[in-house]
């Protein structure tokens, strides 16, 4: 599987303007096919094809006098441009064709210098290097200063320089994994090592183990530095320097909430796969959560990146991973028997089974039934094993929407009161435990 290994970028004053018309070029040049394409559109002719805009806004372009200092950047940035705008218009028709999943994508739409991300693209065909003394060569660019944090474990195809909103550089790496390589970083766990985890934001994360992991809250925490540059950031005069100064650290304070945000994500996730052998989860309905008055928790707790950690992280390394349908009723079910109590609200964190008399802490309970859901409990003898069934409680016994026709008996075509008779279950007391039982005649 292709992985994305992203490092520090320190460039010199020299290589960010270097940077800075590397990206402008590759702006110019997408926002150019995109008008070719709205323009083709508009006059009811056929859109360009890859090769023909390669040629007009590229080949043709670097020699008239409008587009002369295209020139200056490598040719591959601008081909790799042009290949983000053929991708953004096919993944565009295919969601209109209902061919994508996921929500709908808009057309793409022009690019700008004020955009919170900038970025370019080096593939191979650059013949960019990383030297011995751990410099990234970039052409047109000059040899940039790169903080490892790690070595890379594979040749990269490409690279990507992107600049965030908080002014900073990075190097962003595509590696083709080994996946037996991947598969032996990690000692494999016990094959009956699964877990259920049910997320929430009380608590980030209850396992079926009964393990919980508090919310860091992040954001929370962060607030009041956020408010006071945000406050600081209102007071100044659009335009300004001062204006420009104070956008800068609002960006900053805000990159550091989702970088630990993020790296929390990682330890957590890391932790898990390592010591199981199958996960499994609730799929969350995140962005209709989102719209509720927990709005600001939910997107504090980042669930959804979460999630998709877990999911690449299982499938490199050889890990069983589940998602269960978010209409699956685990907060509504006893663990225990099977039976199910029905919607309860937010606030009852703890409730007793009128069924069976268990005492259920809520998220622990529901991480139970997001394993047996998943199909990941098992037995002794490793077969798959679920709640045990209990008995129809008395309204739900019988057909409610069908009157119940009288069971006839031997030598009697009814029963004494006219009434359906009361059938013993074998082994079990006859003045506790009576089964209704409701035949209905053929035409």
């Amino acid at each position: 599987m292709q992985l994305r290994y992203a490092f520090r970028l320190y460039p010199e004053p020299g290589q960010r303007t270097a940077l800075a018309r590397a990206f402008g070029c590759a702006r110019v040049v997408f926002n150019d096919a995109v008008r070719a394409r709205r323009d083709a559109h508009a006059a009811g002719l056929p859109f360009p094809s890859a090769a023909e805009l390669s040629k007009w806004l590229i080949t043709q372009a670097r020699h008239t006098p409008e587009r002369s200092w295209l020139a200056e950047v490598s040719a591959v940035v601008l081909q790799q441009s042009l290949r983000d705008a053929e991708v953004a218009y096919r993944n565009f028709f295919a969601s209109l064709k209902g061919e994508r999943r996921g929500p709908k994508v808009r057309a793409p739409r022009f690019k700008s210098r004020r955009d919170a991300r900038q970025s370019i693209r080096f593939t191979a065909n650059a013949r960019w290097k990383i030297t011995g003394k751990g410099r990234l060569v970039l052409p047109k660019i000059g040899a940039v200063r790169v903080a490892w944090s790690r070595s890379l474990p594979a040749v990269p195809s490409s690279v990507t320089v992107i600049l965030d909103a908080a002014g900073r550089y990075f190097a962003s790496f595509v590696i083709d994994s080994d996946p037996a390589t991947d598969r032996t970083r990690f000692d494999a766990p016990d094959s009956d090592r699964v877990v259920g985890i049910d997320l929430g934001l009380t608590h980030f994360a209850v396992l079926s183990d009964g393990t919980k992991i508090d919310s860091p809250r992040f954001l929370r925490r962060a607030e009041k530095k956020l408010k006071k540059t945000q406050r600081e950031l209102s007071r100044k005069r659009k335009g300004s320097k001062n204006r420009a100064k104070a956008r800068l650290k609002v960006a900053r304070a805000h990159a550091a909430v989702a970088d630990a945000r993020k790296e929390f994500h990682h330890q957590l996730s890391t932790q898990l796969i390592r010591e199981n052998q199958a996960v499994a989860v609730e799929d969350l309905a995140v962005s209709v959560l989102a719209r509720t008055r927990l709005a600001k928790s939910v997107h504090d707790a980042g669930w959804a990146q979460f999630v998709a950690m877990l999911q690449y992280k299982a499938q490199r390394y050889g890990r069983t991973f589940v998602k269960i349908g978010r209409f699956e009723p685990t907060s509504q079910v006893c663990s225990a028997c099977g039976y199910r109590d029905g919607p309860k609200p937010l606030h009852v964190r703890q409730w007793t089974c009128p069924a069976c008399g268990a005492v259920h802490d809520r998220d622990h309970n529901a991480a139970i039934n997001v394993k047996q859901a998943a199909g990941l409990a098992a037995s002794a003898c490793g077969a798959p094993v679920g709640p045990e069934p209990v008995l129809a409680q008395r309204e739900e016994t019988g057909s409610h929407g069908i009157p119940p026709r009288p069971v006839p008996r031997s030598g009697t075509g009814r029963g004494r009161d006219g009434q359906n008779p009361r059938i013993p279950v074998q082994g079990a007391s006859q003045s506790k435990l009576t089964v209704n039982t409701t035949h209905t005649s053929s035409t």
